[in-house]
């Protein structure tokens, strides 16, 4: 029997970084977190202990960081191809690299209308995310968002689903649908307009999100993935995940009270968990 190394990679995490882009009359704040993670030639650095092949993991740490200041400019997925090139370019071994980056939302505060050149206030919890890899065999873009909470009050129900001896949800045409969604789209190429993109296509989700009636989660997920893919010729397939964060009803009835949909327990576990990818045949 023989025994030989199989698939490996190697890179840094969480390599945390922040930009102040400064324009004459007012600051850009940007704020990345970015991985690195390498393929290729490096089995005898496993087998016999030879790190002849391999770039520190610190290094790849203060190239992002020397890299961000020429190069973090515009879109994250711009920075995230100019990174992958930049690594499989410089370092003959390395036969992949994956660049995975995540940036936090920060916005401009506003007072009577007008943008503070230099105040912001954090977007909450979501992130836009792009994974760029680049290999033999060209580049694949992906971009998309992480932690997009969102609710809608009504136009939302679930009806007529299997029931057995373990039933016990009640059928509701009218209910709160709320979903900490996490969205990621393949582009068709790598020399679009990502920034121009990524906002209309987060604009496509919301917007359908909020119009589309829905029998059910998958029901709106596939409607919010038609709708990008029906609007946005870059984009070749889009996954959605879509847990389901509950609001369930509240029995008044046991202090006399009737309940017609305005209170409820919101609960974060356990939740539904409901994933999808729409793709173009």
């Amino acid at each position: 029997m023989s025994i030989k190394l199989g698939k490996n990679t190697y890179g840094k995490n969480s390599v945390n970084l922040s930009k102040i882009i400064r324009h004459p009359d007012y600051h850009e704040f940007r704020q990345i977190s970015v991985n690195v993670v390498l393929e290729g030639d490096f089995e005898t650095a496993h087998t016999i202990g030879d790190n002849s092949k391999i770039l520190p993991t610190d290094t790849q740490k203060n190239t992002v960081y020397a890299l961000a200041k020429e190069h973090f400019v515009s879109s994250i997925e711009a920075f995230g191809l100019y990174l992958a090139n930049y690594f499989i370019s410089n370092n003959p071994p390395i036969s992949q690299a994956r660049i995975e980056i995540a940036e936090h939302s920060w916005q401009r505060m506003r007072f009577n209308g007008t943008e503070h050149p230099h105040a912001y206030c954090s977007g909450g919890a979501e992130k836009h995310t792009a994974t760029i890899i680049q290999n033999e065999k060209g580049i694949e873009v992906t971009s998309g968002i992480n932690d997009l909470l969102i609710l809608k009050t009504t136009d939302s129900g679930f009806e007529n689903y299997i029931k057995d001896n373990f039933t016990t949800l009640k059928e509701t045409s009218d209910r709160i649908f709320a979903t900490q969604c996490e969205v990621s789209w393949t582009y068709n190429s790598s020399n679009v307009l990502f920034t121009e993109l990524f906002n209309g296509i987060r604009t496509t989700l919301l917007q359908t999100f909020a119009d589309h009636h829905s029998l059910s989660v998958q029901h709106t997920l596939f409607a919010m993935g038609e709708a990008v893919l029906t609007k946005f010729a870059a984009v070749n397939e889009i996954s959605l995940k879509m847990p389901n964060k509950h609001h369930i009803l509240f029995n008044l009835e046991q202090f006399g009270m009737d309940n017609k949909n305005d209170i409820f327990i919101a609960t974060d576990e356990p939740y539904g968990y409901i994933t999808g990818t729409i793709v173009r045949e």
